[in-house]
């Protein structure tokens, strides 16, 4: 453990160079639309580093290696293939919903263009739940990470980051998140390798325990895991604004494909590698705590100056997941009130932030509610993007969303016989994620948004979507499409 002068070095030092990159920030224009959206601007390989960066929060100091140590090596790789999905999906469905609104900025405006204002508000209430979670999740996360690893005062780590990662974002915006994550997204690459060779050089094989041998092996438990992970990790992150910025960031169609497509691939052996540090720590009898953190308890026994390192890893993934949640946020208050203007989208950065610093300090454990606000996005998020289908009603979006709901409790309800014990299980008592609820959820509200759309016998216009986009800052719809 670092003390606690040298552990405030390393934090005000990283920081610093963070806030420094992102200061450096060139506005295209003073207008709320770049603040926001950046459109068109990024190349391939920055929207690769960036939606790596993003996506890759404090949060892989403590999942993924515990999945290695208590599923094993088939929940790392469920894990790894989880992370990876959402650029996929932006890759493919990001790119359908720019090619209809090549003029837009969120998937809520596509939501409230393609269905109207009903289904659009819970679509909206949805991504801010899941976002402020997220953010909440990560401040909580680097706390208690800095606590473990300098003797540091969670509560002065958190306000740090969140003023550091402020500073930045609410002078830049969306252009700033950007050319931080670049700087983040090397350091990731190269902090994680430095600590795995470290970690994986010291371990003890010949001491490898016997009963924790299944952890290399394959089991129906661990594919299930796995599977509730995929659907749980995509689903939730469709409703992730920070991602749906870069969509129309992209320079064109071509560099979104190839950007997400590349982030895909970089994201995996981030995340294996980390969770196979869970694997073999639990394999080699290292003491993990309760509950398990197996990246922390293999850097007890290692020299101090891998601390260090684990911290600014720890500090990289934090900024670069926290920058981009606050500036997505503000991003969905202005596109729901396009008026705003650009003083006052800055404020929105901050004030949005503050309820979530606040829980944070608290040190309680989010993963609970993370897990519910992952269930309602599968329930959600089938109807919102089969907005591309033109044959899709607001009856049939609205409904489906409410079956997905019923979906999620139907499986523990028929497993028990009880209604009441059916929703409990869906709200995940002990933080457990189960694939019933997820899978039920999925399934219900595809059949029957589709169903439902179907008996509608109607066509929407869906290509005819972008003559309606509203500028930011501007009363009235985008002339001229």
């Amino acid at each position: 453990m670092l003390s606690w002068w040298t552990g405030g070095i390393v934090l005000v030092a990283t920081l610093a160079l963070f806030v420094w990159i992102g200061l450096r920030t060139r506005l295209a224009g003073r207008d709320v639309e770049d603040y926001v959206v950046a459109r068109g601007s990024q190349g391939s390989l920055t929207l690769a580093l960036s939606f790596m960066a993003s996506g890759m929060g404090a949060w892989i100091l403590f999942t993924p290696p515990e999945v290695g140590a208590t599923v094993g090596i088939d929940g790392v790789a469920g894990y790894a293939i989880a992370s990876a999905l959402p650029m996929v999906a932006f890759a493919l469905l990001g790119r359908r919903v720019r090619r209809v609104v090549p003029s837009g900025h969120a998937l809520t405006e596509f939501v409230r263009l393609r269905y109207g204002p009903g289904f659009h508000g819970y679509v909206v209430g949805v991504s801010v739940l899941y976002m402020v979670i997220f953010v909440t999740a990560e401040l909580t996360a680097i706390g208690g990470a800095s606590a473990v690893l300098a003797d540091l005062d969670a509560r002065v780590v958190i306000v740090a980051v969140a003023a550091a990662t402020l500073g930045y974002t609410a002078y830049g915006g969306l252009r700033a998140s950007l050319r931080t994550d670049r700087w983040q997204a090397w350091f990731i690459f190269a902090l994680l390798g430095v600590a795995a060779l470290a970690v994986f050089w010291s371990m003890d094989r010949e001491a490898a325990r016997p009963e924790a041998q299944h952890l290399l092996g394959v089991d129906a438990g661990g594919i299930e895991v796995a599977v509730t992970l995929v659907i749980a990790v995509v689903a939730a992150n469709l409703f992730h604004q920070g991602y749906w910025q870069r969509v129309w960031a992209a320079r064109d169609l071509s560099a979104l494909y190839r950007g997400a497509g590349l982030a895909a691939v970089m994201v995996i052996p981030v995340v294996a590698v980390i969770g196979a540090i869970g694997v073999f720590a639990a394999r080699t009898g290292a003491e993990l705590g309760s509950p398990p953190v197996p990246f922390f308890a293999v850097l007890g026994g290692l020299p101090g100056w891998l601390s260090a390192v684990a911290m600014i890893f720890g500090l990289s993934l934090v900024t670069s997941s926290v920058d981009t949640l606050e500036n997505a946020l503000a991003s969905l208050v202005v596109t729901e009130r396009r008026t705003l203007s650009l003083a006052w989208a800055r404020a929105v950065t901050v004030l949005l932030l503050i309820p979530a610093i606040v829980v944070a300090i608290q040190g309680y454990s989010v993963l609970r509610i993370f897990l519910i606000a992952d269930l309602l996005c599968a329930a959600t998020v089938v109807p919102a993007l089969l907005g591309l289908w033109s044959r899709a009603t607001v009856a049939g979006a609205l409904a489906g969303s409410l079956a997905g709901l019923a979906g999620a409790i139907v499986p523990g309800w028929v497993a028990t016989g009880s209604a009441a014990r059916g929703v409990l299980l869906a709200t995940f008592p002990g933080g457990v994620p189960t694939l019933p609820p997820f899978l039920g959820a999925l399934l219900a509200s595809a059949v029957i948004t589709v169903v439902v759309s179907l008996f509608g016998r109607t066509a929407a216009d869906v290509e005819g979507l972008d003559s309606r986009v509203p500028a930011l800052g501007a009363a009235g719809p985008r002339q001229g499409g």
